[in-house]
């Protein structure tokens, strides 16, 4: 294969567990206001889907002391696509060994970034069954949409902060055979933000620049509803149950998301957006590079960016 063919060992993003130091407030945004579904529960741990998910989950809520992100999974595309991702991160010193998987999928390989965030991956997966209760009208839908809350159709994407973007650019792709779809270059050359993908969605993870220069914090996890409507529809319900919106809705210039931002009670920052994703279908797509002062701009279109987006975090820092 050569450097630039697309690889596409990893099928896409699986699963984000998330920390919470207010388990019982979290667990109600989640599943009354945001409108997932749970799927399972262990000892600190509940299981969440949103209603077209494929698998058992999508988000691993667990309670913690703190806030943030544990770890994030992808599924691979196979075994045989497994084992050549475990060689080439065993290749890059980044391996940490193999895990027995939990209730939502059978053995992953877990490993770090440049930035000590922790991820695995995996090719078992238990698939959603649905209960007689939970069965959709149409057989091609993984469960039935009951409309709760905001009604968010499915995972999207997460965006973790780093000290060293740069650093990642490089890792990502060796690591998980990503593509680089957009970035963010200051004129000193600072790689302030990056943007990949290991299938045809514009993107499944971001990583933008931390300011307090701490490792292995998170930024936001999103997910996707149908329309822009549906975004604005969010706005309401979260107004309505007192839920704080930090920005948005508004529209994205970097990858064209039309987006709304809140904290769920623990403080973690969660977005919804719809789920128009633009697809990368030319095989040798050139990144898009955005200038410092093209981002000096802002979004494309709404409020200018507020101060708190580049700076919140979780877990905070002191």
């Amino acid at each position: 294969m050569s450097e630039n063919e697309p690889c596409f060992d990893i099928a896409h993003l699986g699963h984000v567990e998330m920390l919470t130091n207010k388990p019982e407030k979290s667990l109600e945004f989640f599943v009354n206001v945001l409108g997932l579904t749970e799927s399972g529960q262990d000892e600190d741990s509940v299981y969440l889907r949103a209603w077209d998910d494929y698998e058992y989950h999508t988000l691993k809520l667990t309670a913690s002391s703190t806030t943030g992100m544990r770890h994030v999974g992808y599924r691979a595309s196979s075994q045989a696509a497994l084992e050549r991702r475990v060689a080439a991160i065993e290749s890059l010193g980044a391996g940490i060994g193999w895990s027995d998987g939990d209730q939502g999928h059978g053995p992953a390989y877990q490993f770090k970034d440049t930035d000590d965030h922790l991820f695995e991956i995996y090719f078992e997966t238990n698939k959603y069954e649905p209960s007689e209760a939970e069965k959709p009208a149409l057989k091609n839908q993984a469960q039935r949409n009951h409309s709760r809350g905001a009604g968010v159709r499915r995972l999207d994407h997460l965006n973790l902060l780093a000290k060293d973007v740069g650093a990642i650019r490089e890792f990502i792709p060796a690591a998980l055979g990503s593509r680089i779809t957009e970035q963010i270059v200051f004129d000193s050359g600072t790689v302030a933000g990056c943007w990949f993908t290991v299938n045809n969605k514009s993107y499944d993870i971001a990583y933008t620049q931390d300011h307090t220069d701490t490792n292995g914090r998170f930024h936001h996890v999103t997910f996707a509803v149908d329309q822009r409507e549906q975004v604005l529809q969010a706005a309401d319900i979260f107004l309505e149950n007192d839920v704080y919106i930090e920005t948005g809705p508004h529209k994205h210039a970097v990858q064209q998301t039309f987006f709304l931002y809140v904290y769920e009670p623990a403080g973690n920052r969660v977005e919804v957006a719809n789920a128009g994703a633009r697809l990368i279908l030319d095989p040798d797509w050139e990144t898009v590079t955005w200038t410092e002062e093209e981002r000096k701009k802002g979004q494309a279109w709404g409020l200018q960016t507020i101060e708190s987006f580049h700076t919140h975090g979780t877990p905070p820092v002191p």
